[in-house]
C-alpha cells in the first residue's frame, strides 16, 4: 500500500510491471537518436492507493513527528488518484509524443521448457500496447506501477542538438505532481537506408475482419495505407503481397477472407487479368517507403500438396480440393505468371521481387511435395528470385531453394556452408537461447536483433505475424487487447507486433518501437563500416567477436553504450 505518488524514469527497454518496481534509467544513458529515428524513455509512476490516506488516518490516531520523506498536509502528493495530466515543456516539446503504455492479457507467456531469459513466464497482465493520448491525460490504476511513453524525433537537422525537457505530470485539476527533467541529444545524424531485406507479413484480410470493412472498398485501402505505413515505421522494407489470398496458417479445407488483389475471368480464349488494384497496392507501398515486394505463395503450407484458394469469376477455382500438380492449375499459372510479371516490370525493380512456392516445408516427403511443386511453375519463374521459409539444411543443398529463409535457431550449419544470398527468421519456435519478440522477454533481447544480423552478415530477416489477429490455422478472430496468444498456440506477442486502435490507427507496442530502434542500430553500424571499415564496426557491438544468434546480450545497458560508440564513430 503507497501513500502518496512515487515516479521513475526509465529507459525504452525497461518493462514497468504494475506490481514490480521498475528499473531506473542508468546514469551514464544518453538518448541519442539518428536523424529520423525517435528518442524513446518512459516515466513510471505509481500512485497511491484508493484507502491510503483514510487507512493512514485511522492507524496514525497518536500524534508523531514527521519522518523524513513524509509528505506534508495539503502535499499534492496525498491527492485521490483519479488521473493524471501530462505535458512537455523545453526546445523541443513540440517533437515530442507521448502515450499511455497499457496491460493486454497474457495466457501463455513462455513454454514450459523456456530458458532464463524471459521476464515473465506467468499468465497475467502485461505492458505493451502504446495508446496514443493526444489530450495528454491518461486514467490511473491506485497503488499499481504504470508508465508513459515519450517519443522525441526530428527530420530537420536543424533541430539537432542538445535539448533539456521538462515533463510535468498534474492531477485533472492542474494540481502540480512532479517534474522530470531529461536531456535528449539530437545528433542530427543521416543514416542510409538499410541495406537488407526486413520482411514483415501484414494480414490485410486481419484489418477487414477486425473493422468490418469490405475488403478493398476505401475503408479498407485507407486501412492498409496507415498500417503499411508503421510497418515501415518498425523498419519494414518488404510486405508480402496478396496478389491471390495467402494459403497460410489456414486449417485444411477452410478459407480466409478472399483478399485477392488481381481480377480473373475467363474467356473463350483463355483467362483474362486486371492488375488495377495491384497496381494501387504498390503505389501505396511506394509512398511508404516499401521497397520490396513478395508475391503470395503458389501452393499452401507445410508441404506444398494443394493450390490456393484462386477466385475465378467472383468463385472460388482452386484450393484445398485442388492438387498442386493439376493441370488446370499450371494452365492457370501459364497466363497468369508472365502478365504478373509484366506488371511487375513496369511498376518494380525485379530485383527487389520474390516468388514463394510454399512455407515451412520439412522431411523428406515434404522435399518431395515441394520439389514436385516446383516444377509446375519453376520455367515461369527464371529470371526471378525464389525465397521459402525452411530449417532443414538438406533443402538447400538439394537445390530445392535457392535462397532460403532459415530459423535462427538453425542456421549455423548454413552460416559454415554459407549460400550466396541467406535470410533469418524467428517465430513461436525460437524461444529458446535465440532473440524474440515475445511479450514475457525482456526488450533487449528484442532489440539484439539488430547486431546479430549486421555481424552475421546475412540479406535478410523475415517475421510472418506484424497483425495476425486469429487463432492458430485462422479457426477464429481473436480480440488482440485480450488474446494474444493466438488462442494459446504460440507465445504472447509472435503473432503480431501493432493493435487496432479504436479510430482505424495502428497502436504501436513495447515490441514495435524496440524492433525498430534494432534497425536503426544496423542502419549505424551500416555507417560506421563505410567510413572506418567492417573490423572497426564490429568493435563496437563484439569486440571479442562472440556474438552469435544463440547469444543475444541481454543487458540493456549493452545497447545504450554501443549507441554512444556509434555515434562517436559517426560525429
Amino acid at each position: 500500500m503507497t501513500a502518496q505518488w512515487t515516479f521513475v524514469l526509465c529507459d525504452a527497454l525497461a518493462k514497468v510491471h504494475p506490481t514490480r518496481d521498475p528499473r531506473p534509467v542508468a546514469a551514464a544513458t544518453r538518448f541519442q537518436p539518428f536523424l529520423g529515428e525517435p528518442a524513446s524513455f518512459q516515466l513510471a509512476y505509481r500512485p497511491p492507493t484508493e484507502s491510503a490516506q483514510v487507512d493512514s488516518a485511522q492507524v496514525d490516531s497518536a500524534p508523531r513527528d514527521p519522518a523524513p520523506g513524509d509528505p506534508a498536509p495539503g502535499d499534492p502528493a496525498l491527492r485521490d488518484p483519479g488521473g493524471l495530466s501530462v505535458r512537455v515543456e523545453g526546445s523541443a516539446a513540440d517533437l515530442v509524443t507521448v502515450s499511455a503504455v497499457d496491460l493486454v492479457q497474457c495466457d501463455l507467456l513462455a513454454f514450459p521448457e523456456h530458458d532464463d531469459g524471459y521476464e515473465f513466464d506467468e499468465p497475467g497482465l502485461y505492458p505493451d500496447v502504446l495508446r496514443p493520448i493526444p489530450t495528454g491525460e491518461t486514467s490511473v490504476r491506485p497503488g499499481e506501477w504504470a508508465a508513459l511513453w515519450f517519443d522525441v524525433s526530428t527530420t530537420d537537422p536543424a533541430r539537432a542538438g542538445r535539448h533539456d525537457l521538462t515533463v510535468v505530470l498534474s492531477t485533472p485539476d492542474g494540481t502540480e505532481l512532479h517534474r522530470q527533467q531529461v536531456t535528449v541529444e539530437l545528433t542530427g545524424i543521416e543514416l542510409p537506408a538499410l541495406d537488407i531485406v526486413s520482411s514483415h507479413w501484414m494480414h490485410v484480410d486481419s484489418l477487414a475482419d477486425h473493422y468490418g470493412v469490405e475488403v478493398f472498398s476505401e475503408e479498407h485501402w485507407a486501412l492498409v495505407d496507415r498500417f503499411m505505413a508503421s510497418a515501415a515505421e518498425m523498419g519494414a522494407t518488404s510486405l508480402l503481397t496478396p496478389v491471390w489470398t495467402p494459403p497460410l496458417d489456414t486449417a485444411v479445407d477452410s478459407y480466409r477472407t478472399v483478399v485477392q488483389l488481381i481480377g480473373i475471368t475467363t474467356t473463350d480464349d483463355g483467362y483474362r487479368f486486371g492488375f488495377d488494384k495491384l497496381r494501387r497496392w504498390l503505389e501505396l507501398c511506394r509512398r511508404n517507403g516499401i521497397t520490396g515486394v513478395e508475391v503470395a505463395h503458389l501452393f499452401t503450407q507445410w508441404g506444398a500438396k494443394a493450390t490456393p484458394g484462386i477466385v475465378v469469376n467472383g468463385q472460388r477455382a482452386f484450393g484445398w480440393d485442388v492438387d498442386a500438380i493439376d493441370p488446370q492449375y499450371r494452365q492457370l499459372m501459364e497466363a497468369l505468371l508472365p502478365a504478373l510479371q509484366t506488371v511487375l516490370d513496369e511498376e518494380w525493380d525485379r530485383d527487389h521481387v520474390v516468388f514463394h512456392i510454399s512455407d515451412e516445408p520439412s522431411g523428406e516427403e515434404g522435399l518431395a511435395s515441394y520439389l514436385a511443386a516446383k516444377a509446375v511453375v519453376a520455367d515461369l519463374l527464371k529470371g526471378w528470385t525464389l525465397v521459402d521459409a525452411l530449417s532443414e539444411h538438406s533443402f538447400w543443398t538439394s537445390g530445392a531453394v535457392p535462397l532460403p529463409v532459415v530459423a535462427t535457431d538453425h542456421v549455423e550449419p548454413f552460416l559454415k556452408e554459407r549460400p550466396e544470398r541467406l535470410w533469418v527468421y524467428y517465430c513461436v519456435s525460437q524461444n529458446r537461447d535465440v532473440a524474440n519478440r515475445f511479450i514475457g522477454m525482456p526488450s533487449a533481447r528484442n532489440r539484439a536483433i539488430g547486431h546479430q544480423l549486421f555481424a552475421s552478415g546475412v540479406d535478410g530477416f523475415l517475421h510472418w505475424g506484424f497483425n495476425f489477429w486469429y487463432t492458430q490455422y485462422s479457426v477464429r478472430q481473436v480480440d488482440p487487447f485480450t488474446e494474444t496468444s493466438a488462442g494459446g498456440a504460440f507465445p504472447s506477442g509472435d503473432p503480431f507486433i501493432v493493435y487496432p486502435g479504436t479510430d482505424g490507427t495502428p497502436w504501436p507496442s513495447l515490441r514495435h518501437r524496440v524492433f525498430a530502434q534494432a534497425i536503426w542500430d544496423h542502419r549505424a553500424l551500416q555507417a560506421v563500416r563505410a567510413r572506418h571499415g567492417l573490423d572497426a564496426a564490429l568493435d563496437l557491438i563484439d569486440p571479442d567477436r562472440t556474438l552469435h544468434f544463440n547469444r543475444p546480450v541481454l543487458d540493456p545497458d549493452h545497447y545504450y553504450q554501443a549507441r554512444q560508440r556509434m555515434v562517436a564513430a559517426l560525429t
